[in-house]
């Protein structure tokens, strides 16, 4: 087997594992990237659902109730304002979702379900964790949610979810008596919960993989093909002369020329050697021809 089919089967195992190991650690690197940037994004979302809830605390609930209504006004609650200004960003995301899911609501539509209720009790069991990322499958692909405990500490709070007969009548006659009390300060009764896709920013970390590994599979080959020019231009071509001539020289082949002995590498050391050699040959031939 020739030197160069034996290097470039060495170059190509190690460039194969190369590219394996980049390959690998890249993969690894882009998906928890992509991950930090759905976390992020929903991140940003709980605090935009916050940003909701403080103002209607702090300006909306004042000026309703300066005005004297007959019924009940939902807007006026902090958790109806951030899922409904949420509903607005769903237009046009349909996969997002928040929700302030609770064990026992006011509202029916915002009673957690049985994972909800999970993470739910995971609040309620262990009272420093104050944020649960993870992961799950939706009829829509695979989703990651970012949920926080809502917590009563206002008590303020309580004069609608107490009792019965402490909470508003218009609220009572709105959703009934049934729901949405025996709430208790400093307790958890449900959770904020956004819903990310996973797929758009998947797919993302997906194609700058494979435009990784494209690319660096190009710098692989530029590079084999280089070495395999310069090794044949400074080793192997002259190392094959060097045989040739060797050849002709042991055949007592006549007119053979002279090797180039010019330079400071070890090819040029060889054939400097070789010439020395030759001479030595035929300085002995010549005194047996005596």
């Amino acid at each position: 087997m020739k030197l160069i089919i034996k290097f470039n089967l060495v170059l190509s195992l190690t460039s194969a594992i190369g590219l394996a190991a980049a390959g690998l650690i890249s993969s690894q690197v882009l998906e928890e990237h992509a991950d930090h940037e759905i976390i992020e994004h929903a991140r940003m979302m709980m605090e935009s659902a916050m940003a909701v809830r403080n103002y209607t605390i702090k300006e909306i609930r004042p000026l309703l109730k300066q005005l004297d209504h007959e019924e009940f006004l939902p807007q006026a609650v902090p958790s109806y304002a951030a899922t409904q200004n949420f509903k607005t960003l769903q237009q046009d995301n349909p996969d997002y979702s928040y929700k302030e899911a609770v064990l026992n609501p006011t509202n029916p539509r915002d009673k957690a379900t049985d994972w909800e209720t999970d993470i739910i009790m995971q609040f309620r069991n262990h009272a420093e964790v104050s944020e649960i990322v993870g992961e799950r499958e939706t009829p829509t692909g695979t989703s990651l949610y970012l949920a926080r405990p809502i917590k009563i500490t206002n008590k303020d709070c309580l004069s609608c979810h107490s009792t019965v007969d402490q909470a508003p009548e218009k609220m009572v006659k709105l959703y009934g008596p049934a729901n949405g009390f025996g709430w208790q300060h400093n307790e958890v009764v449900g959770s904020q919960i956004i819903n990310v896709p996973a797929a758009v920013a998947k797919e993302k970390a997906q194609r700058a993989f494979i435009t990784f590994m494209l690319s660096l599979t190009t710098i692989f080959i530029t590079l084999a093909l280089f070495i395999n020019f310069m090794l044949r231009s400074l080793i192997t071509q002259k190392i094959k002369k060097i045989a040739d001539i060797a050849d002709q020289v042991s055949k007592g082949e006549g007119n053979v020329p002279e090797l180039d002995t010019q330079g400071n590498d070890e090819v040029a050391e060889l054939a400097r050697s070789f010439k020395r050699m030759r001479v030595s040959l035929e300085k002995a031939m010549k005194m047996l021809d005596e």
